[in-house]
C-alpha cells in the first residue's frame, strides 16, 4: 500500500510578492492573482512497519535515513529540510502554525493520554520519495506545490484531523523555517484547489476567489519558456521586503502601482478582457522591474525582445525572477510562431495546461 500525492504548480499573473506579510496589510483591498497548470508536483508515501523515517528527493539525488522519529528529531541539520520538518511535525502531532490546535483535539477523543499517543507515532515508519514535473527554480512555485503535496500524503495516511485550506499556513510557515526568510502563501492557493485565482489578502484572514474564466481561452494564449537559470526567489524577496519595511519610498509606490495592476486585471479577468489582460500583464513586469532590476538577466531580456518581434502581446518573468521561468502572452493565432521562435532561442518551452483541481491522493497497491 503507498500514497501518491500529487499537486499542481502555478503562472502567477499579477500582485506577486504582496502575499508577503506584512506588505499586503498596507495596500487595501490587495490580491494576487494565479493560474494552476498541470504540471505537478508528486508525493508517494509507503508505510514501514520497522519504524524507520525515509526521505528520498528524485530532483536532488538525495536520499536521507533515520531508525525512528526520536532520531529524526535529535539531527540538528537535514540534506532534506522541508520533507524532514513536514514529516516531524505529522508524526510529533504539532498544533497548527497558524494558532489552531487539531491534533490537540485528536486527542481529547482519544482515550489514551498524549505521551501514549506520541509513542504510537514514535512508531510510525514510512519511505517518502518527492520529484517535480518542472525544473528546480522555475518560479512556478514547486516548492510550495511540492509541501501541499507532502501535507496531503501525511494527512491521509495518518487520518490528521485537518482540513485542505489548513495545509497552506502549515506548508508556508514550514518553508519560511526552512528557508530563513519570510514567505508568502499565493503558491500554495491553486496547488490546494487548482483553477484560476483571484487571492484575497486582507487583514486577519486571505481568502480565494475562483475565478470564472474559460481555461481553454486563457492557456491558448499563454506561452510558458524556461531560461536554464535558476532562481533564488527567497533572496530576492526578503530583500525587497526589508527595503519596503525600512521605508523605501520608492518600492512604496511600486507596490501601490502592482496592488492597482493585480485589481484592474481581477476585472479584466472577469470580463475575458484579454486585450486589457495583455496590456496589464505588460505593466505589471515595468513595475516589478523597478522593485528589483535582478528580477531579469540578460538572457531574460533578449528573451523578450524576440518574443514581442513574434507575437508575444506581454511578458514577464514567473515567481521572484532572476532566473526560471517567463510567461509570453499572445493571440491564439500567433502561440505557434511564438512557441517555435523561442525554442530557437534557446528556451526550454514547458507544455501545460490549466488544472481544474487541485491536490489529488490516490491510494495504490
Amino acid at each position: 500500500m503507498r500514497f501518491h500525492a500529487y499537486a499542481p504548480t502555478r503562472i502567477d499573473l499579477a500582485g506577486g510578492t504582496l502575499d508577503i506579510w506584512p506588505l499586503y496589510l498596507f495596500h487595501a483591498g490587495a490580491l494576487t492573482l494565479n493560474v494552476a497548470i498541470t504540471c505537478y508536483a508528486h508525493a508517494v508515501l509507503e508505510p514501514r512497519g520497522d519504524g524507520r523515517i525515509v526521505l528520498v528527493s528524485r530532483d536532488a539525488g538525495e536520499r536521507e535515513q533515520f531508525r525512528s522519529l526520536a532520531a529524526l528529531e535529535a539531527k540538528q541539520r537535514y540534506r532534506l529540510p522541508l520533507l524532514a520538518e513536514l514529516v516531524k511535525w505529522f508524526l510529533r502531532g504539532d498544533s497548527s502554525p497558524s494558532g489552531g490546535s487539531r491534533w490537540a483535539e485528536l486527542r481529547k477523543a482519544d482515550s489514551s493520554p498524549p505521551r501514549q499517543a506520541r509513542a504510537r507515532n514514535d512508531k510510525k515508519g514510512l519511505t517518502l520519495t518527492t520529484w517535480s514535473e518542472v525544473p528546480a527554480g522555475a518560479g512556478l512555485g514547486g516548492s510550495s506545490a511540492l509541501a501541499v503535496a507532502v501535507c496531503a500524503a501525511l494527512t491521509r495516511w495518518l487520518r490528521a484531523p485537518l482540513k485542505p485550506h489548513e495545509w497552506i499556513a502549515l506548508s508556508r510557515d514550514v518553508e519560511a523555517r526552512v528557508l530563513g526568510v519570510p514567505t508568502g502563501e499565493q503558491d500554495h492557493y491553486p496547488a490546494v484547489y487548482g483553477g484560476v485565482s483571484a487571492i484575497h489578502l486582507d487583514a486577519g484572514a486571505t481568502w480565494r476567489e475562483p475565478l470564472r474564466v474559460s481555461p481553454r481561452a486563457l492557456e491558448s494564449r499563454l506561452v510558458l519558456a524556461y531560461t536554464g537559470e535558476p532562481r533564488r526567489s527567497g533572496i530576492n524577496n526578503w530583500q525587497v521586503v526589508k527595503h519596503y519595511l525600512d521605508g523605501d519610498a520608492r518600492l512604496h509606490r511600486n507596490f501601490a502601482e502592482i496592488a492597482a495592476i493585480a485589481g484592474a486585471m481581477h476585472r479584466a479577468l472577469a470580463r475575458e478582457d484579454w486585450r486589457r489582460v495583455a496590456a496589464l500583464l505588460a505593466r505589471e513586469w515595468e513595475a516589478r522591474r523597478r522593485n528589483a532590476p535582478r528580477i531579469a538577466t540578460p538572457f531574460i531580456d533578449r528573451l523578450i525582445r524576440t518574443g514581442k518581434r513574434h507575437g508575444a502581446q506581454a511578458a514577464k518573468v514567473c515567481g521572484a525572477g532572476g532566473g526560471g521561468c517567463v510567461v509570453f502572452f499572445c493571440a491564439p493565432e500567433r502561440r505557434g510562431e511564438l512557441a517555435s521562435t523561442l525554442a530557437a532561442a534557446g528556451a526550454t518551452l514547458l507544455p501545460f495546461r490549466l488544472a481544474r483541481r487541485g491536490v489529488t491522493v490516490r491510494r495504490e497497491k
